[in-house]
């Protein structure tokens, strides 16, 4: 394809968003200076409001992967995409309702704390290292999306801009700790907003307008989104988005270290609740703008598919080129968009960079080296920044050969979100789990998921079940155009046709209900939880999200733990003489002065409530 370069005024915008971002780091680094201590650095003090976290939530889950993945399948499969505000809506209800209140009132720095409260360090362990190999692996993938947009647009060389993009991110993550992530995070939403908008307008004019849109979408049926076929095997159906579009989700959201990270630097649990439902708006906006680009996009080239005609080479170049095109005679808005797209892999790949180095630094420095000085302890943090900035810049390399970002990236979370979703819901859910269940239902979760994973990526789904939408070249110059056809697969094993064919939204399904399966069934064959060995804060049956249960089956529900009465003191006496060597939550720097209390129904008012660690004193 012909390269169309920026002009001197995109260049200008895009050097504005690295600037801004690392200035905001530099900002931090300095205005922090003399709170240097490693809880500052990598949970901003707990003092964080919802606000900036709501915004930093949102930029870093609404990636690149987004800005130019989303509207690629939206063009290509229609907008059925849409129904994603489904899922969305249900991951947020159950990671603030089930599992943040978890997280936050046992004080943990790291999610994978909680692991060793509530079984033992051989679980934490191998939980850690699967959330690093999958964060690593998805940062990769979220790094190369942006550098091949602006490859697309401007002939800039695809690594230079890999490069770029890991060394500023690395940069600001390192010398502003979480709040410059969070509130660089929330710059860069603003900037893929305003993106998207200039997108959408121009586009929208330039495709006749937007009820011209919304017919020509309808005639070329991509307004076809509801389809309620129960077929596991299409890749995109009412109950693929809806079901495994929710368990996705929920393993990005409701157990993932970058999130709860910063959900646990709010100033209390409902700002992060807030911050949470802030963040779901946030969410809705974002795929309004991605879906409604993939619609116009259509309108634009229904009759010259660019991607069937060999102008470019892959889906994920549509929305590059897309722009190029309506803003051939607009200097700076190319750039604009360029600065939306980076923006959601800058606020990404920082947040990854953070997280990463925060379990590491929790769950491995901390537990050989317990007694480092705040000094030490914030250099190390820093130094594992840099490390791991290195490591998911090297990762983009491996994601060019991953195919569509977008099935990439989820596929990527549905491998290992999907297993440590079961894991955690393992531990808050069911309270008579033990650490050999628990341990034995996630290699399982991970053994499901990834041969399912593995197997389809080598013999990928047939053409009936995940060809796109038809797409017309009949107005193309012909001496571009090429046929695509399906590719045709020999010697496929009987397997391949149902199991390794599965939607890319089920791996996460698969690996978390085969994870609860055999944690519950392990469980019971080698010896169910004792209930008095369990700390009442670290589970939350179902039960308790519903008031009106009676109390015969809450307390069914609650498998025998004591959660009706007992100091805070008592109950993390009681969990250390079980759990030798665990740091507990006092490790995290926190003198706690509140009464727990058990999780128990208000009758007057009808509502929940479960206070803990309402008083909090520094050491």
């Amino acid at each position: 394809m012909e390269v169309k370069n920026f002009a001197a005024w995109d260049y200008v915008v895009f050097a504005a968003l690295f600037i801004i971002s690392s200035g905001i780091g530099v900002f931090f680094a300095i205005k922090e200076r003399k709170k240097a201590t490693s809880r500052e650095f990598l949970v901003g003090g707990r003092q964080m409001s919802c606000g900036p976290v709501a915004l930093s939530l949102t930029a870093s889950f609404m990636s690149a992967v987004t800005v130019l993945g989303a509207p690629s399948e939206v063009y290509r499969f229609g907008a059925s995409f849409t129904l994603f505000f489904i899922a969305y809506t249900f991951v947020i209800i159950f990671t603030s309702e089930l599992f943040l209140p978890v997280f936050y009132r046992s004080g943990i720095t790291s999610t994978y704390e909680y692991l060793q409260l509530r079984f033992n360090k051989g679980v934490r362990y191998a939980a850690t290292v699967i959330y690093i190999v999958q964060t690593i692996l998805y940062t990769g993938v979220v790094v190369y999306a942006p550098a091949l947009a602006l490859n697309q647009v401007t002939g800039f060389d695809l690594w230079g801009s890999v490069f770029a993009t890991g060394i500023v991110c690395t940069f600001y993550c390192t010398l502003g700790g979480l709040k410059a992530v969070v509130w660089t995070d929330a710059f860069q939403m603003v900037v893929m907003i305003v993106g998207f908008l200039t997108v959408l307008i121009q586009g929208s004019a330039q495709a006749g307008g937007f009820h011209n849109v919304l017919e020509q979408s309808k005639n070329g049926s991509r307004l076809n989104i509801i389809d309620f076929d129960a077929d596991p095997l299409r890749r995109h159906t009412f109950w693929t988005i809806s079901v495994g579009g929710t368990f996705t989700w929920l393993g990005i959201y409701g157990v993932n270290q970058s999130t709860i990270q910063r959900c646990i630097s709010c100033k209390t649990e409902k700002h992060a609740k807030l911050a949470l439902y802030f963040n779901l708006v946030g969410l809705w906006i974002i795929l309004v703008c991605a879906v409604f680009s993939g619609l116009i996009m259509y309108v634009y080239f229904k009759d010259c598919d660019p991607w069937t005609s060999g102008i470019i080479s892959a889906p994920d170049q549509l929305m590059p080129y897309f722009v190029m095109e309506i803003f051939a005679t607009m200097p700076g808005l190319p750039g604009l968009f360029v600065a939306c797209a980076f923006s959601g892999t800058l606020s990404t790949v920082a947040a990854s960079i953070n997280a990463l180095a925060t379990v590491t630094f929790e769950d491995f420095v901390k537990s050989c080296f317990p007694h480092l000085s705040d000094k030490l302890s914030t250099w190390i943090s820093k130094g594992l920044c840099i490390l791991f900035g290195v490591m998911c810049t090297s990762m983009a390399v491996a994601a060019s050969f991953m195919g569509s970002v977008v099935q990439a990236a989820l596929s990527i979370h549905g491998m290992c979100g999907g297993p440590m979703l079961g894991l955690f819901t393992l531990g808050i859910v069911f309270p008579f789990v033990n650490w050999k269940g628990a341990l034995g239902g996630l290699l399982t979760g991970i053994t499901l998921a990834f041969w399912v994973a593995i197997g389809g990526f080598i013999y990928p789904a047939p053409a009936s079940k995940t060809w796109p939408l038809p797409l017309s070249t009949n107005q193309c110059v012909p001496s571009n155009v090429t046929v695509l056809v399906p590719s045709v697969l020999s010697s496929r094993p009987p397997i391949a046709d149902s199991w390794y064919s599965i939607s890319y939204l089920y791996y996460s399904a698969v690996g978390c209900l085969g994870c609860i399966a055999a944690g519950v069934i392990i469980s019971f064959l080698t010896g169910h939880q004792s209930g008095k060995d369990i700390q009442p804060m670290l589970i939350r049956p179902v039960c308790n999200l519903f008031c009106f249960w009676s109390n015969e089956y809450k307390t069914l529900c609650w498998c025998g733990v004591q959660h009706d009465g007992g100091t805070e003191q008592e109950t993390l006496e009681n969990g250390s003489t079980r759990k030798q060597g665990t740091e507990m939550v006092l490790q995290n720097g926190l003198r706690r002065k509140s009464l727990v209390r058990g999780p128990s129904c208000n009758s007057k008012g009808k509502s929940y409530d479960n206070v803990a660690f309402e008083k909090i004193t520094h050491f």
